[in-house]
């Protein structure tokens, strides 16, 4: 198990210089931040399908209903030997414990979301490169993003957060399965659940009340798949919030009035956005370590991802 979540990325973010002009487009938080907390496995297609650098830029185009990657002014169609390479390549990184996946926004082979597919009449819609496509196809539930959408610092707690998350349970998913494990480890995810998608925590813990009706190899599937989901929508102010008045309530006999009523206020010029979630969050994280309440001490929310990446030093 590695030590360190395995994220793939697109290389040309890492400074690889693989793009059809010969360039980069180097990221240096993803490098020089995101690098020091995970492990990159990167990728350019266009390279490890054999083009060359430089090479002329593609497209995807619309050809007889079938969507096919050509180079733009030559019009040669470079679909088949894209597609011969990507089919080794994914047995490949499905042989990997992959986390994630970082993209390259606008990329014909390697973007997301919103990637042109050209019709006869100009842009005839939108999708994502060929690339892409394949693998999302094959890892319906890894996090995947580009790196573009990951300059919004929501977007970016979001994606890392499930990356971290898939990492605890490849760990999880490494030991021996019981329904006994099971229930811990969504324990410990409560609040991190319920930040996110409180609906997707009740259904879980009804799963799970009846877990000794199914398989534990369906059951843990079926765990894996809504726990990803439910982490896909985003933690908002109202729900964080929320998150935080549950927290304060384990402390109700431990704390002074005074203390109560500084937790409360900072809870409350968070839910304003006058102060980052990391300010309330620093005083519970202290009260954590002070009193030891057993069932915050395992409890993800608290630090769902390395504190050096400051995902949650934003208003």
């Amino acid at each position: 198990m590695n030590s360190r979540p395995l994220v793939g990325i697109s290389a040309c973010l890492l400074g690889q210089n693989v793009r059809y002009d010969g360039g980069h487009k180097l990221d240096h938080y993803l490098r020089d931040l995101l690098g020091n907390q995970v492990e990159f496995v990167p990728v350019c297609p266009e390279v490890a399908c054999g083009l060359s650098v430089p090479r002329e830029a593609m497209r995807l185009e619309e050809v007889d209903g079938e969507i096919r990657l050509m180079t733009q002014k030559t019009k040669i169609d470079k679909t088949a030997q894209m597609k011969k390479w990507m089919r080794p390549k994914l047995r490949e990184l499905s042989g990997l414990p992959l986390c994630g996946f970082i993209f390259k926004a606008k990329s014909p082979s390697s973007g997301l979301m919103r990637i042109k597919i050209y019709g006869k009449n100009g842009v005839s819609r939108y999708g994502s490169g060929l690339f892409t496509q394949g693998f999302t196809d094959r890892f319906p539930l890894l996090p995947v993003e580009d790196e573009g959408r990951l300059h919004d610092p929501g977007l970016r707690e979001n994606f890392i957060v499930r990356v971290f998350a898939v990492h605890r349970w490849q760990s999880f998913n490494s030991k021996q399965k019981s329904l006994k494990n099971l229930m811990e480890f969504h324990a410990a995810h409560k609040y991190l659940l319920m930040a996110h998608c409180p609906k997707t925590l009740k259904q879980l813990g009804t799963l799970l009340a009846q877990g000794i009706q199914h398989p534990l190899p369906k059951l843990y599937a079926a765990y894996f798949a809504s726990l990803i989901q439910a982490l896909q929508k985003l933690a908002t102010v109202k729900k964080n919030t929320n998150v935080l008045m549950h927290l304060m309530g384990y402390f109700k006999n431990n704390l002074s009035s005074a203390e109560k009523a500084e937790l409360k206020e900072l809870i409350e010029r968070y839910h304003s956005a006058q102060v980052p979630l990391i300010v309330p969050l620093t005083l519970l994280n202290h009260y954590v370590r002070k009193y030891k309440p057993e069932y915050l001490q395992n409890q993800i929310y608290l630090n769902p991802h390395p504190l050096e990446l400051m995902l949650r030093n934003h208003v």
